[in-house]
């Protein structure tokens, strides 16, 4: 009686065994990427603990690139109290992830104490907004920009909705920004909307709504985006050009200066990939815009090249640099991402 104990045990831990073995090797859910403390945790949740650092992926991509790695690294690690958020597209409302997924940019994202991935259910956003008649009637596969407009629709909505701190996912955090309703010039007098935060509710970002359906063009690059980001500005502030690196205040919100994201313009966004003789100290900054939507021919970064964006990343997000960045050998391959403007 005794043996036959023993053999039923011994085939039972066997077949435990099995499964375990195969259950690591084949991660078929969000939950295998995310410590059991925070799988229980539901996004209002997470909104309740304070003012979000939020990241979206419009695509349907599920392998984030190093550098939409680095950019909520980096975030996470300058924000160490605040929920990071990375909405994916791909991932359904069920959190199943494909059952042959084994990235480890998500793996890495997801083991950092303050990351947490969501779904990004667009519908569900777009609810009691303005947002939602327009995106119920829209024709999405005849749209040329699609998946970048519906980023320019999702932000708008989600800080709207929940408040906090947009950014693109090509925007790494070095220093914590001070304000809590903002646009970032880009240049003087035009504003971005790769980088904003407000409180919930703040009706600027309701008439960027509004606007954003009234006068829809789908077929001019940034008119749902910075160019109208920078009409409605436009509308509640009396613009002037900046002074020295001041910021200008408009009613209760600030208007930064291009130096906080954008100290290295769009046109020599080139530089991050050089080495420099004495490398900037970005002190009058918050974080770097690094204009992945420019990177046309696919400029990569390279362990070991000594250029100013490998310093960003060993510095602002060490385990992405450690994880993920190969060497001259093996270049990391350049994907682009609709959150990357």
């Amino acid at each position: 009686m005794l043996t036959k104990l023993q053999f039923s045990l011994s085939v039972t831990l066997l077949f435990a065994c099995g499964f375990l073995y195969q259950f690591t090797l084949k991660p078929s859910c969000l939950i295998c990427y995310l410590p059991s403390y925070k799988s229980h945790q539901g996004l209002e949740a997470l909104l309740g603990r304070g003012r979000s650092i939020v990241f979206l992926e419009t695509s349907e991509r599920m392998e984030p690139t190093p550098l939409v790695s680095c950019a909520v690294e980096s975030a996470a690690k300058v924000y160490p109290e605040q929920p990071v958020l990375l909405l994916m597209k791909g991932l359904n409302n069920s959190m199943q992830l494909p059952p042959n997924s084994t990235s480890p940019a998500l793996s890495l994202l997801s083991a950092i104490d303050n990351v947490f991935l969501f779904p990004l259910d667009m519908k569900s956003l777009f609810e009691d907004t303005p947002l939602f008649s327009w995106y119920t009637q829209i024709n999405s596969s005849i749209e040329r920009f699609w998946l970048h407009i519906s980023s320019d629709a999702s932000r708008l909505a989600f800080i709207w909705k929940y408040g906090g701190v947009y950014m693109d996912t090509d925007v790494i955090s070095i220093r914590p920004i001070p304000e809590d309703n903002f646009l970032a010039a880009q240049k003087s007098r035009f504003s971005s909307n790769g980088v904003f935060g407000f409180l919930p509710h703040h009706p600027f970002l309701w008439q960027c709504m509004e606007n954003f359906v009234e006068n829809y063009n789908p077929n001019i690059w940034g008119h749902q985006g910075p160019e109208l980001m920078t009409r409605l500005l436009r509308v509640w502030c009396k613009l002037r050009d900046f002074q020295e690196v001041s910021d200008l205040k408009c009613l209760n919100f600030s208007f930064l200066h291009p130096q906080r994201f954008y100290p290295i313009s769009f046109r020599a966004w080139r530089r991050y990939y050089e080495v420099w003789d004495t490398e900037p100290s970005f002190n009058n900054s918050y974080a770097l815009h690094l204009w992945n939507h420019m990177n046309q021919e696919g400029k990569a970064v390279v362990r070991g090249s000594n250029t100013l964006v490998e310093h960003l990343y060993r510095k602002h997000c060490p385990k992405t640099y450690r994880d993920l960045l190969q060497g001259p050998e093996g270049s990391v391959t350049r994907e682009q991402s609709p959150g990357n403007k």
